[in-house]
């Protein structure tokens, strides 16, 4: 579908050149030589202008020798690391803000490093790579397909050959990228909203315990200030991450992020309305993401994907002209490098997080109603109870199970929980909710139960007859509070009691037939608690 262009923020990237060796390095140090410590130059791409820096760094590398262990001869005296520095020329970027630095470090096999405290130890380089250097790219508001070219361009620019870094090795990788709208802050409610899009993949795509959950909701900057949906993200593992986009792979952090001074400015102000981005989190897995143009063109189209489908699970438009306002920008603010009429394809996946919702919710109550053994009952408890890490074993222990027993009676509620690696886990935080109310109210049952039974075996003893005595069992198991004084009306306190007219007839039969005066009873006054008011209840 059509949806709005989505603009390029952060990005980093470890590009890995091998095909010159350490020719790169040593065209580097010559380069800032010549130049007195630096050199700095302008080029230009189609009609824009770059200015580029390149400077040099002290470096922990261990200066190898007259030569390395690969034989190749080092005729400089120090080690230094060197940077290219980046950026849109200013008279073409007023902000400031579309640039990127590049570290250019050797690598060799057997290149010792030393740190501050004077100790040395090996530096871990692939046994393919003999000679590289690699460098690393931090950056934003570029296009992330851009990055290599400008490299190249920026590297020529002060007189080092482009050819050093014509092909990126294929263990280069993206360790950042981010991609993001500006929306308008009277609109972006419904995204960080306690129920919205955010909060919801937090809940509902996370194990309970298993694998690294996290959800940030600050309605404060740092200054103390108020501002609703300050700063709200959720980050999903690839696990987490598939369910919600079938076919989507990678790790990533979805925000819904204010300006540090926001608060602060006039509504009218472009900083004063949040950007909604979708980030890559490299360390949230083990595999990589390459740099090549496949690889960006995926990176790119995932991050779109889940921009939009939040964007539409939380009921905005994705472009400006499928909004019913018709005021031609619909939820989004331009602002320096996001441009609203901008227009592309994306495909918007339906998170249907309701359905996910409540197919967890169906799953927990056929499990409740169809009758749990008192083994599942038992690791139910164990699990809404204990925080930590839990096993098998764990709750065989706590219960004084059999631990084959505590097994079998996992594999029978699979929906429920998830066993791996000798762990055991609720399926998701909306199942943990659920299922932690499940327990409480069956412990509060029993709680009620016991009390009931006590309650009569006291009422006995006082000599109360039995029909007196099962009304107080009554109130006690139903958790039915009753002030009975002689010289006030009754009084009967049903907090949050379910089915009120049922057990108030159920009240009545026992009250008459302990032989209290109905009339008493019929004048009663009901307290519901957080149902409603006290109300005054007539019964024939």
């Amino acid at each position: 579908m059509k949806a709005v262009e989505l603009a390029f923020h952060e990005f980093a990237a470890n590009y890995l050149f091998a095909d010159h060796a350490l020719k790169p390095f040593f065209a580097c140090d010559s380069r800032v030589k010549d130049g007195g410590g630096s050199q700095v130059a302008e080029f230009e791409i189609g009609s824009e202008r770059w200015v580029v820096k390149l400077y040099y760094q002290d470096s922990g590398i261990v200066h190898p020798g007259p030569e390395n262990p690969q034989g190749t001869t080092f005729k400089i005296n120090e080690i230094r690391e060197f940077r290219f520095s980046v950026s849109r020329h200013p008279e073409e970027d007023p902000v400031s803000e579309q640039s990127f630095n590049a570290h250019l470090v050797p690598r060799w096999q057997g290149m010792e490093i030393e740190n501050d405290q004077g100790e040395r130890s090996e530096y871990s380089v692939p046994e393919s790579i003999t000679e590289a250097v690699n460098v690393k790219i931090n950056g934003s508001n570029i296009d992330f397909r851009r990055y290599h070219e400008l490299l190249c361009r920026a590297a020529e620019s002060v007189g080092i050959h482009r050819r050093y870094f014509d092909r990126p090795h294929l263990f280069s990788n993206v360790q950042d990228a981010e991609r993001y709208v500006r929306l308008d802050s009277d609109r972006s409610g419904p995204v960080h909203a306690r129920d919205g899009p955010i909060a919801s993949m937090a809940h509902l795509l996370e194990n309970d315990r298993d694998g690294y959950r996290k959800l940030v909701q600050n309605e404060r900057d740092e200054k103390g200030r108020h501002l609703p949906g300050y700063y709200h993200t959720v980050t999903l593992g690839p696990r987490r991450v598939a369910e919600a986009f079938p076919s989507h792979t990678f790790p990533r952090e979805v925000k819904h992020y204010y300006s540090r001074e926001a608060a602060g400015m006039d509504d009218d102000e472009t900083l004063a309305n949040p950007k909604l981005g979708a980030s890559y989190q490299v360390s949230r897995w083990d595999e990589t993401i390459g740099v090549t143009d496949d690889d960006l063109e995926d990176l790119i189209a995932q991050l779109d994907e889940t921009v939009c489908s939040v964007m539409a699970d939380a009921g905005l438009p994705v472009h400006p002209a499928d909004d019913d306002r018709g005021d031609g920008h619909g939820p989004f603010v331009a602002d320096a490098y996001f441009d609203p009429t901008e227009k592309q394809e994306v495909n918007v996946i339906s998170l249907d997080l309701t359905r996910i919702r409540e197919t967890q919710e169906s799953v927990v109550v056929k499990h409740l109603s169809d009758g749990l053994s008192p083994v599942e009952w038992d690791a139910l408890e164990t699990l809404v109870t204990d925080g930590g890490q839990v096993s098998p074993q764990d709750i065989a222990e706590e219960h004084g199970r059999h631990v084959d027993s505590v097994r079998r009676a996992l594999k029978r509620i699979p929906e429920l929980v998830e066993s791996e690696y000798g762990s055991v886990s609720l399926r998701s935080n909306h199942v943990a909710e659920i299922v932690h109310d499940a327990v409480q109210q069956a412990r509060d049952a029993t709680r009620r139960a016991v009390e009931a039974g006590a309650k009569a075996i006291e009422a006995a003893e006082r000599g109360i007859d039995e029909t007196t005595s099962a009304l107080v069992a009554w109130c006690a198991k139903h958790g039915v509070d009753v002030d009975d004084r002689q010289e006030a009306r009754v009084m009967f306190r049903l907090q949050d009691i379910e089915n009120v007219e049922g057990r108030l007839k159920e009240a009545y039969r026992l009250w008459t037939e302990a032989g209290k005066d109905p009339a008493r009873f019929r004048s009663a006054q009901v307290d519901l608690g957080e149902r409603g008011k006290s109300a005054a209840w007539r019964w024939l």
